[in-house]
């Protein structure tokens, strides 16, 4: 609720808060001060509260919509809250402690959600854990979160946790959310047992806890990918979470359900904070509708369920917008003649409307006539033809993505922000948007730049009420991630325009710094070999410490769509460059065994073409090699959202690195 006529200190004592005496806390049980002032004067509420305020708005509008055969079964606000009151009650019922763990394992749905919400308003700390992890790296999560519960989908899950439960102390029972049990266990329950667990416990038992929670309390935990060590757990106080729901999302251009009901698919994973800010807690705040898409999404059901769900706003990490548009070149390759031509001009068109600075009347009428002879038809193939928001974010998004589907008249607006700002500090949005810029910082946030250099590159930091509590347990990181007046640095490097739009320029600890004593991003670098190169489908730039830059090559393949492993097959974008060469190869070894001249012939000459246009010698690469088989979360090298775990990388292709610097 706005309450920007109250002064600060008005603000702050009609909010019931736990006493803080600082900005962070390593504490489960531990509080903090907000950063409340003038910019940012919101009085603070519970994730409960948030909850019943939307209860009130949107009690019977459908919340959650879940798919069960060929039929999509929804929920409405009401139902919806009136679960998670029956899941906190089952999770009290099994044992859950305050500020104990609740961990989930499995893919998002429903019971994902209700699962989350219910161990809040029970006055546990909600975690998820990534469907791709071991059973060691679940066991580290749910032993650092002291989970007491753990709430997995399917037999295939429980069994990574049933595998190191004699390591978890705290663990009092397991919940399985989806399928049939295939043998009954000692405190391992179905979905349906869990949830009429709570009937035995009192709602006064539950009021109590729910009206002795404060916003300034930890209630979620964000653990890190773990890309520079072991993951660390983020902890997310209820105003850290009600206050990025309400602002980040209105910031992208959100609408409110008594505006206009925004409907999303959720697909990504809910461990991550952009899609559990994205999907979950946005979805609370605004009265959105939430369906779920099936869990093999990514490995090529997403489009089936966009093309019955029609959503108003889209979010994808920049590897989805990738695959994408990998399928929809597929699909234009393959039309004839002259539907190619149509489709080749059309997009020209929009990608020149949409980059234009002016208004031209015959370039406005050749727009309009395009977009709605071909790319009105190609958007509802994908399942956008409601869709009036697209949003990127999780990594950094390459130009040539951004240009493809400006030329589809879909124009991606890019969020950035960390785990430990509760997801975005700046948005783009329908108001607020310049080509590969991350927006502007959401309003009641700030941000600096500290050790700006000459050119005008320095570290973005963060001030703002979505900054973290903390890092569970871990003092002397969140000591190096606040500074000791409370900015929170992100490790990013960036510049701002004259209007205040962010560009984010590299990472410091993935600058490469050479034995010369030269500072090169790779991303650029890197980003530019495979816009150069159709056929790449990673680039890894090597050479800190060393006397000269190398690269790790990969190559576009098919994926075991069971797994998800890379095959041998090159991909189908792929296939058609080497014919394009003259070459008639269709296997990933045909090219690393040496068996093909021509398509390494052309990669020799890409990479020359990228050098040519080097700032200087020292950024130019001398050697690569083609690895044999492509990065993948199955392999490791790519994290959950598809981002690239250079230290991981370095590890596993020790040996072919160090071959590039024998004498």
């Amino acid at each position: 609720m706005q309450q920007s006529n109250k002064s600060t200190e008005e603000v702050l004592e009609c909010a019931e808060l736990a006493p803080a005496q600082s900005l962070w806390t390593t504490e489960a049980s531990g509080s903090v001060q907000l950063r409340i002032d003038e910019l940012c004067p919101e009085q603070p509420v519970t994730v409960h509260q948030m909850f019943m305020r939307s209860v009130k708005k949107y009690g019977n509008l459908p919340a959650l919509a879940t798919k069960r055969g060929n039929k999509w079964e929804k929920i409405t606000f009401s139902e919806y809250y009136h679960l998670c009151r029956m899941a906190a009650k089952s999770f009290l019922k099994l044992g859950l402690e305050r500020f104990h763990g609740v961990a989930i394992l499995g893919f998002n749905s429903s019971e994902w959600f209700i699962s989350a919400v219910g161990t809040v308003f029970a006055g546990g700390i909600m975690t998820g854990i990534y469907t791709t992890n071991s059973p060691d790296a679940c066991l580290y999560v749910a032993s650092d979160s002291r989970a007491n519960i753990i709430v997995v989908e399917n037999q295939k899950q429980l069994e990574k946790i049933l595998q190191v439960k004699g390591q978890l102390p705290h663990l009092k029972a397991i919940v399985q959310y989806s399928g049939y049990l295939q043998e009954k266990l000692p405190n391992v329950y179905s979905w349906e047992e869990f949830m009429a667990l709570g009937r035995e416990v009192a709602d006064q038992e539950l009021n109590d806890i729910i009206s002795s929670q404060t916003a300034n309390q930890c209630c979620v935990l964000i653990y890190t990918s773990g890309t520079t060590g072991v993951p660390k757990g983020v902890m997310l106080s209820h105003d850290n979470i009600t206050w990025t729901a309400h602002h980040a999302s209105r910031a992208g251009g959100m609408q409110p359900a008594e505006t206009m009901q925004e409907s999303i698919v959720s697909y990504l994973p809910l461990s991550h904070i952009a899609a559990q800010i994205y999907d979950l807690w946005t979805g609370i705040q605004w009265g959105e509708l939430v369906y779920f898409a099936q869990p093999d999404a990514l490995k090529g059901s997403l489009l089936d369920t966009l093309r019955e769900a029609t959503p108003s706003s889209h979010m994808g990490v920049p590897r989805v917008w990738e695959k994408i548009m990998e399928k929809i070149k597929e699909g234009i390759s393959e039309f004839g003649y002259v539907k190619r031509k149509l489709v080749t001009w059309a997009m020209s068109v929009s990608l020149e409307a949409n980059q234009s600075l002016t208004k031209d009347e015959e370039k406005s009428f050749l727009f309009t006539l395009a977009d709605s002879l071909v790319l009105q038809k190609i958007r509802a193939e994908l399942g956008f033809s409601c869709c009036e928001k697209f949003f990127s974010g999780a990594a950094p998004i390459r130009s040539e993505t951004l240009q493809f589907f400006l030329g589809l008249n879909l124009r991606l607006f890019e969020a950035y922000g960390m785990s430990e700002s509760s997801g975005p500090h700046f948005m783009s949005s329908p108001r607020a948007c310049r080509f590969q810029s991350c927006g502007k910082v959401v309003p009641g946030c700030r941000y600096k730049l500290a050790n700006i250099g000459a050119d005008g590159i320095g570290e973005v930091c963060f001030w703002g009420r979505n900054v973290f509590m903390g890092f569970l347990n871990v003092e002397d990181k969140t000591k190096e991630a606040l500074d000791e007046d409370g900015w929170l640095n992100s490790g990013d490097l960036g510049r701002v325009d004259e209007d205040g739009f962010l560009y984010i320029t590299g990472r410091i600890k993935e600058l490469i710094i050479t034995a010369g004593g030269e500072n090169i991003p790779p991303v650029p670098i890197e980003d530019a070999v495979k816009q150069e190169l159709p056929i790449i489908s990673n680039a890894m730039l090597i050479g800190d410490k060393r006397k000269f830059l190398s690269m790790l090559l990969t190559l576009k393949c098919t994926a075991n769509p069971k797994t998800m492993e890379p095959t041998d097959i090159l991909s189908y974008e792929a296939v058609k460059y080497c014919e394009r060469l003259g070459s008639q190869v269709t296997k990933v070894s045909d090219i690393t065994r040496g068996i093909d001249k021509l398509v390494y012939q052309s990669i020799e000459e890409g990479i020359a073409r990228v050098n040519s246009r080097a700032t200087s010698n020292a950024q130019r690469i001398q050697k690569w090699t083609i690895l044999e088989k492509d990065f993948s979360i199955f392999g490791g090298e790519l994290g959950p959202t598809m981002k690239l775990r250079r230290p991981v990388v370095l590890r596993k292709y020790h040996n072919e690195i160090e071959s590039f610097y024998r004498e």
